[in-house]
């Protein structure tokens, strides 16, 4: 499908601020990368090469060591396995590692190494370790994974409700919208750190991780769409007036069609433009919620939670860098691309009607 020429304007003004830019590109292989972290942050093995068969463990089930002639019958150890094989030397068997070969809660306890230790590159820490002996880097990178995934969805989310009901609040008008009203102004008003906290806090200990995260999300996007349906019942409210909705109106288009067709198309650079900052509200507020121990359960890999045991581990400074370091840098892209977003959809730029 073309895009109309005030598509191609925006995407080429867009394209032209090259902070943003190349910070959308850059984030983009971020993403990317920890989406297929497996690949290369991980304590399984790629291949296993072992008697004649190959064995592709990374996305695969748990396969047990006796499996490779080790004496247990657990997840196989395929770094002490790699070791195995190169000491026996045999023609055939080998073990192909991640270039990280360390999972997110993989640990490394040695006899008599005292954790957390600094970065290591003989044992492929190369940002250290935390007190438990996690690899720090692991954690970074599956912490961002998890902080990332998580504010895509809480974004998504927040848009929806405040879509529907931004919407039908500006088109609606009348009661619908006096109602809409006071519900926002008193939603507003809710304190929505410690609605959060106390929230989670009335959780069962023993509730999955999965519901976990699904309850912390839906309280979330609960108490966090107000901003944005009003500026977009404020837009509808402005775009209902316009002489193209009254001829769709008279053609036979339906409140749905006249919404979702021909209005929320004409208020997409309201959408667009707060569509990254609060991509970056949902990391930040994620991570203060870890940090405090209220957001994603332990032992998930989370930025919040090394902040927290850096800061509770002071000579282990290289945890608290690195989150901090991550946690700016990613902010920092998402800041960028939202400013050359909000440059190129200014409506003092360009201005459409339909």
């Amino acid at each position: 499908m073309p895009l109309n020429p005030l598509t191609r304007k925006r995407l080429q003004r867009f394209r032209s601020m090259k902070r943003g830019y190349w910070s959308l590109i850059l984030l983009v292989l971020l993403v990317v990368l920890a989406l297929l972290a497996e690949l290369w942050v991980n304590g399984r093995a790629l291949i296993v090469r072992y008697e004649g068969k190959t064995y592709f463990p990374t996305y695969g089930s748990i396969i047990p060591g006796e499996t490779f002639g080790e004496n247990y019958k657990y997840e196989t150890n395929y770094r002490a396995l790699q070791e195995r094989f190169a000491k026996e030397g045999k023609d055939g068997n080998w073990v192909l590692m991640p270039l990280i070969p360390w999972g997110p809660q993989d640990s490394d306890f040695r006899e008599g190494i005292q954790h957390p230790q600094p970065p290591e590159s003989e044992r492929h820490h190369w940002l250290g370790t935390d007190p438990t002996g996690r690899d720090v880097l692991a954690r970074m990178v599956y912490g961002f994974r998890n902080v990332i995934l998580f504010s895509l969805s809480y974004t998504a989310l927040t848009f929806l409700a405040a879509i529907v009901i931004g919407c039908l609040m500006g088109y609606m008008g009348g009661t619908v919208d006096l109602i809409g009203q006071r519900i926002v102004e008193i939603w507003t008003n809710i304190p929505f750190l410690y609605i959060v906290m106390i929230g989670i806090s009335l959780v069962p200990a023993d509730t999955g991780t999965g519901s976990r995260i699904a309850i912390l999300l839906l309280i979330m996007v609960i108490f966090d769409w107000t901003g944005k349906a009003w500026f977009l019942r404020t837009a509808t409210l402005k775009e209902k007036a316009r002489d193209y909705v009254a001829s769709a109106r008279l053609a036979g288009a339906g409140p749905m069609r006249l919404i979702f067709r021909h209005i929320l198309p004409n208020t997409i650079s309201i959408l667009v433009t707060f569509l990254p900052f609060t991509v970056a509200g949902g990391i930040t507020a994620l991570t203060a919620l870890d940090f405090l121990n209220f957001g994603l359960p332990r032992p998930t890999a989370s930025w919040g939670e090394m902040l927290e045991i850096g800061l509770a581990n002071q000579d282990a400074h290289w945890i608290v860098l690195s989150a901090f370091g991550g946690l700016v840098t990613v902010l920092l892209l998402v800041t960028f691309v939202g400013e050359a977003v909000r440059e190129a959809y200014d409506p003092r730029k360009f201005t459409t009607y339909r």
